[in-house]
């Protein structure tokens, strides 16, 4: 099983959202180099929950329910999306300085392409994170 980031923003959606809803369309991803990391999505694979713009902090876990199909928000049909169902939220949110601070995450996907709106997390990276989460 691959881990993934996948951020959005709480005002337009939260994983308070997600869990009342139950599952979403991952869609609206314009970036190729993003895109391909939605392509690489298997069922089952866990992501990280982020929180961009406000907040900036990972709160929860969410997997992949369906993979990669085209992006019914996109009229070229050049994009895709998944499907992304709830886990669970974090016991403790884990902030962007946070991730920022430990040494262990110093290599992450995230901060070199920090526009990048999904992107791979390696394991070592996803344990670091859940266990700053007290998890």
């Amino acid at each position: 099983m691959a881990h993934w980031l996948m951020k959005s923003e709480p005002e337009k959606f939260s994983y308070e959202d997600l869990v009342r809803d139950g599952k979403t369309v991952w869609d609206g991803v314009r970036n190729n180099q993003a895109a391909l990391y939605l392509k690489a999505m298997k069922v089952g694979d866990e992501a990280l929950f982020y929180h961009s713009q406000k907040g900036l902090e990972v709160v929860g876990i969410c997997k992949v329910a369906r993979e990669a199909f085209l992006d019914p928000s996109d009229p070229a049909g050049r994009f895709v999306a998944v499907e992304v169902t709830p886990v669970r939220k974090l016991k403790q949110p884990v902030s962007l300085a946070a991730m920022k601070a430990n040494p262990a995450l110093a290599e992450m996907k995230m901060f070199r392409q920090f526009r990048l709106s999904v992107c791979p997390v390696e394991s070592a990276e996803w344990k670091a994170i859940l266990a700053m989460a007290g998890e």
